[in-house]
């Protein structure tokens, strides 16, 4: 039976909505990946990613109830927390997921489907308020959509530390240049007609543009993305959103992309 090794960064933060009062991120998080329908056909690692330099104490019993393993980083940044914990994964495949975000059910058995033919696999997300509320689609390949063959992590290597923000672009970067073959899971009924796609969704022909040339789009079954992103005051957008620091963080990082790959990786 394969092993699925994913990695969870995490704050330990909880909902601010009053109806999951006290509970963490994590929880929803992890109750994700149990309810996998592929969860019988595979074992799972959950490696928890904590930042040394944010504050983070793991209550006790935690990782007991959740059945999960928790890595502190020594370093002081989310990137760190990430590659802390992936060091210590040993599954056959590799996942990530924010800790404030889910996957659908039917996210790992698509996505293994798709690893017979290709070594990497991402998605569209849906965002979404803490009281379920539907924002929007999104299709920039965030890590929580990312699922690869233990064989495309190490080819690729690990996230760059000096990176707080985009790491994912520099580390898509890495992985398009590769030479890895890379399929990006959308809806039902999402355009794939790339003259279509331009003008109605421009994020995922900047998917198809500049994720590298061994990139595919695959409909599943489902009319709504495979991976739910939720959107709250604390989440990195917002953050760049309301935050001049992060903001200019994120100027400087996409100059340093634009250096390093001639453009900004999806």
């Amino acid at each position: 039976m394969a092993t699925v090794s994913v990695v969870i960064p995490s704050l330990l933060k909880q909902f601010m909505d009053p109806r999951q009062s006290g509970r963490l991120f994590l929880e929803q998080a992890v109750a994700s990946i149990r309810a996998q329908t592929a969860a019988n056909k595979v074992t799972f690692q959950i490696m928890i990613g904590i930042d040394a330099g944010a504050g983070a104490r793991v209550p006790a019993g935690l990782a007991e109830r959740l059945g999960v393993e928790f890595v502190e980083s020594g370093g002081k940044s989310v990137t760190a927390a990430l590659n802390a914990a992936a060091r210590r994964c040993a599954g056959d495949y590799l996942g990530f997921l924010e800790d404030d975000d889910q996957w659908h059910p039917l996210f790992l058995e698509t996505a293994l489907a798709a690893l017979q033919n290709a070594d990497f696999v991402s998605s569209t997300q849906l965002e979404v308020t803490e009281q379920g509320e539907v924002i929007r689609t999104v299709d920039f390949a965030t890590a929580s959509t990312w699922l690869m063959k233990r064989a495309t992590w190490n080819r690729v290597g690990a996230f760059d530390e000096g990176y707080r923000i985009h790491h994912d672009n520099e580390w898509l970067g890495r992985l398009g240049d590769s030479g890895c073959r890379r399929v990006h899971l959308v809806e039902a009924t999402a355009p794939i007609i790339p003259e279509i796609i331009a003008p109605v969704r421009p994020w995922l022909a900047s998917v198809l543009r500049f994720g590298g040339s061994s990139i595919r789009l695959y409909r599943h079954a489902l009319p709504w993305p495979l991976v739910i992103r939720l959107v709250h005051q604390s989440s990195v957008m917002q953050q760049l959103e309301e935050n001049s620091s992060y903001h200019e963080c994120s100027k400087r990082e996409h100059a340093l992309l634009q250096r390093a790959f001639g453009r900004v990786p999806w």
